[in-house]
């Protein structure tokens, strides 16, 4: 696996779903090899739990290591300059090792994760071998943006056996930009059912410490603080719900901006910055919360998320969910069913959903257990698993025939 972003440590937050990938396909009997840019944050053994990891350094500046683990773009909308600079040393350096790592271990898949750059990569060092591509949202969007990404990202796909794709949206996006619809199918993520889960002893601890009485109701949002996730929409909206407190976690590009727009409007009072937050933390934040949010948007540059990993906790959590369309989220949520749905950059039609979940009790709990039974039931990360394993097979039989 080629990749530009895994989680760096235990519980990290970026690159959160291509942990459950490698672990869950090596735990199926895969011999799994990550090849990803080293970061001063990195913090693996060379095995876990069956999973290799192959980290290679490229800059020769701390502050130049900006490639990868959504450190290149600034709030998801442009490259940082940093990343202009770094990029030739990340390319250079990632198709030496993913070649070497491929020859030395006698390699039977390249899997690229993220065409730009992960698909290229993995396409230039092992050309003999059959590719799988998976994107997952930015990916893309760059390749829509610049022309020389554009260019490599077409050569990728006609060179990968099979493309994955974690929404329908991306998916018919490849397609635009020269992925073969005969060979594309899209791949929802997974999610842990076990991790994100109704908690109330860890509920009840966690309202302690943001200082939130039990009678106040508490609603929560997670992702990173940039255009694409709509947060400000989301300040707009506390405003139409009166006493309702909102807890935030993620950091990001536009952490001054939504601190000053909540204070502007005068919400400084009923809104939580949390921070960047591991796994286990959004988990007991989801599982103490009456409501979650999660109100993505396309951004004004065209970026969308393919499918938000906080969609699918919110949903495993049992905590009712609301929640737009944006990218794939209208594929995995069904409104009035298993979450509200409402349009997107709509705070008033945000602030009314949220009222309406925190009045009515029974429809949170209704709604609430029928989107975790739907995610415990078809969207584990076994059936993803499986998926990938079918998209391999693909790759590896249209490999044949271009022999």
């Amino acid at each position: 696996m080629v990749t530009t972003s895994y989680p760096r440590f235990p519980g990290d937050s970026v690159g959160t779903f291509m942990e459950p990938i490698a672990k869950t396909l090596a735990a199926r009997g895969h011999e799994v090899h990550v090849v990803a840019p080293w970061h001063p944050l990195v913090s693996r053994p060379q095995i876990e739990d069956g999973v290799r990891f192959h980290f290679y350094k490229y800059a020769p500046l701390r502050s130049l290591n900006v490639f990868g683990y959504a450190a290149a773009m600034n709030a998801d909308v442009n490259l940082r300059g940093a990343a202009y600079l770094s990029a030739p040393l990340a390319l250079a350096a990632g198709w030496r090792a993913a070649r070497k790592i491929a020859r030395r271990h006698c390699a039977t898949i390249m899997h690229g994760h993220w065409v730009i750059p992960g698909g290229v990569t993995a396409a230039a060092a092992a050309p003999e071998l059959p590719l799988v591509i998976s994107l997952h949202g930015s990916d893309v969007y760059v390749a829509e943006r610049l022309r020389l990404a554009g260019m490599a990202a077409r050569v990728a796909f006609r060179r990968a056996g099979f493309v994955t794709a974690c929404s329908a949206d991306l998916a018919s996006r490849a397609v635009t930009l020269g992925a073969d619809a005969a060979r594309i199918a899209v791949v929802p993520y997974g999610v842990d059912a076990d991790r994100f889960r109704p908690d109330p002893a860890a509920a009840a601890q966690l309202r302690r410490e943001l200082e939130v009485p039990d009678d106040v109701p508490l609603v929560a949002a997670a992702g990173r603080l940039v255009r694409k996730k709509g947060f400000e929409y989301l300040i707009d909206a506390l405003v139409h719900v009166p006493h309702a407190v909102l807890a935030l976690a993620g950091g990001g590009s536009l952490d001054h901006e939504l601190r000053a727009r909540a204070e502007s409007a005068g919400l400084s009072n009923r809104i939580r910055f949390l921070g960047g937050r591991s796994q286990d933390q959004v988990a007991t934040l989801f599982a103490a919360a009456d409501l979650i949010i999660t109100p993505s948007v396309r951004d004004d540059a065209g970026n969308v998320d393919g499918l938000p990993n906080s969609v699918m906790e919110a949903l495993a959590s049992g905590t009712i969910l609301v929640t737009t369309a944006a990218g794939g989220i209208g594929s995995v949520v069904e409104h009035e069913r298993t979450a509200l749905v409402v349009p997107e950059r709509d705070a008033s039609a945000l602030g009314a959903a949220i009222s309406r979940g925190l009045a009515d009790r029974q429809l949170r709990k209704k709604i609430g257990a029928d989107a975790r039974e739907l995610m415990r039931t078809r969207f584990g990360w076994q059936r993803t698993a499986e998926q990938f394993e079918s998209a391999y097979e693909r790759a590896l039989a249209f490999n044949s025939k271009r022999r």
